[in-house]
């Protein structure tokens, strides 16, 4: 067999009658690697930015939360449209996302070109304006891209050996950010977010570009007998119960999830060198990688929602000793870390599996084609969270008195003002480390307990996508299904 059809068939090509061809899957995987450069660079360093800009964190906390009024007014008005504009070609999802495409790479440098001799009051309306600009522009990607797995394939073992892979090449794009952003505005090379931005920004574009072209919606679903209002596709949300189950978890496990946003910081002040952060995401990455391949295997044997749940276990109780053991420690926080990046890469690779399962639930039980609003809301819920994130860890630094008065464009700034005694104190960088081990662990503790009344199995999953797609009846799927509807 030759090294070509070897990939094919690791990837479900040949076997089962699965639908995607490789270079159709790898141009969906890619989108990923390109999404999530920006997802990271807004994510990790749009708090490090406001930091170095000296931008008064709490009102930079506020004004995070408040564009998420925006935010929550915009999803539900997308997801809306979405669900209701027919476009000539006949896609439903492929026309978003070549809009998309050049849009936020674009919003987001404008973001990041933010200013460094403007007032206080300024920055503060350039971080609103482009954050409501960026949020806005995201939307248009962001719910297409995951549920565009449902029309190109209606095999559940197949989306999910899809779902599985795509978080790798996620996970590469959030690395190169991280190696990016932490090189150039380290202590050595000195260099500022706008290059970043930039630099990021290409890459983006080069890697999503793939799918707009290469995409191929093959999976129509039977149209409803009726057309729906927006209200009774709303009344909808709300029925899918595990659906909101799911992202009421997601809302703690993620929305307490500081420590990306701080990572650049807590390496500078808590272990002396902001480059040591690309050390410990160095040596994990070949743990995160290895297991998140194995995903596809282990979800033969058991449950998404089971490993999932073990994975955040895992992760609680590896951060607890984490945070009691490794404070000034780099060398134990590098083997902790290590051992930590493997319920991690579980975790991350089935964090966005939930939403197409609960999208063949809602039409099985409600009947209403609604995935626009469904992925919407997964959409939503990434953002809002990331903000609630970003937001948290500025509070908590305020809360621990951390000097913004503190300003520079990069660490080897911040190493020049430490040579002249001017750095923060050492409850702020106590309070710092607090924020970026703990407040993660509460949230996970919190999700785990939602979690446990979700009861929607993989194998009832298929079942309900079988009727969806009309190839079986809805009394043959009730006599398979055995979770309560």
């Amino acid at each position: 067999m030759k090294i070509k059809e070897r990939i094919n068939s690791a990837l479900g090509t040949y076997k089962n009658g699965y639908l995607v061809p490789l270079g159709e899957k790898f141009s969906y995987f890619f989108y990923f690697t390109g999404q999530n450069t920006i997802y990271q660079l807004v994510a990790g360093s749009l708090t490090a930015l406001l930091i170095f800009q000296g931008v008064d964190m709490a009102i930079a906390g506020t004004v995070m939360l408040a564009v998420k009024v925006w935010d929550a007014m915009n999803d539900a008005i997308f997801g809306a449209i979405f669900d209701k504009v027919k476009f000539k070609s006949g896609h439903k999802f492929l026309p978003w996302l070549r809009i998309s495409v050049a849009f936020i790479p674009l919003a987001t440098i404008f973001m990041f070109a933010m200013p460094a001799d403007i007032s206080q009051t300024s920055k503060i309306v350039w971080f609103a304006i482009s954050y409501v600009l960026w949020d806005t522009v995201y939307t248009l990607c962001d719910a297409p891209l995951y549920g565009i797995i449902t029309v190109i394939t209606d095999k559940i073992a197949e989306r999910d050996t899809m779902l599985s892979i795509k978080g790798i090449f996620a996970q590469a794009g959030m690395g190169l950010t991280t190696l990016l952003s932490t090189v150039l505005l380290g202590e050595k090379v000195g260099s500022n977010f706008v290059v970043i931005s930039v630099v990021i920004g290409i890459v983006a574009f080069a890697t999503m570009l793939p799918l707009c072209i290469k995409g191929k919606e093959r999976v129509i679903s039977p149209p409803p007998e009726e057309q729906f209002t927006v209200r009774q596709m709303l009344r909808y949300l709300f029925k899918n119960k595990y659906l909101l189950i799911y992202y009421t978890a997601f809302l703690f496990s993620s929305g307490f999830s500081v420590a990306s946003a701080l990572t650049l910081f807590t390496s500078f002040y808590v272990f002396g060198n902001s480059q040591f952060s690309l050390i410990a995401g160095a040596v994990s990455t070949v743990p995160y990688l290895i297991f998140a391949l194995l995903v596809p295997v282990f979800l033969k044997k058991v449950n998404k929602i089971t490993l999932y749940k073990l994975s955040l276990f895992l992760m609680i109780t590896i951060n607890i000793v984490i945070y009691f053991a490794c404070y000034r420690n780099f060398a134990a926080y590098i083997v902790l870390a290590t051992a930590n990046a493997i319920p991690a890469a579980f975790a991350g690779v089935l964090l966005f599996m939930f939403t197409p399962d609960c999208a063949e639930y809602g039409k099985f039980k409600s009947g209403i084609e609604a995935k626009g609003i469904t992925f919407c809301l997964q959409t939503f819920m990434a953002k809002l969270t990331g903000a609630i994130a970003g937001s948290l860890g500025l509070y908590m630094l305020a809360l621990f008195n951390w000097d913004s008065s503190i300003t520079a464009s990069n660490f080897a700034e911040l190493v020049d003002l430490a040579e002249k005694g001017i750095t923060q104190t050492e409850g702020a960088i106590r309070g710092l480390w607090l924020t970026f081990v703990m407040l993660p662990v509460i949230g996970n503790i919190i999700a785990l307990i939602i979690l446990q009344f979700y009861k929607l199995k993989d194998r009832d999953v298929q079942f309900m996508a079988d009727f969806n797609a009309g190839r079986i009846s809805r009394e043959e799927a009730m006599e398979s299904i055995s979770c309560k509807l």
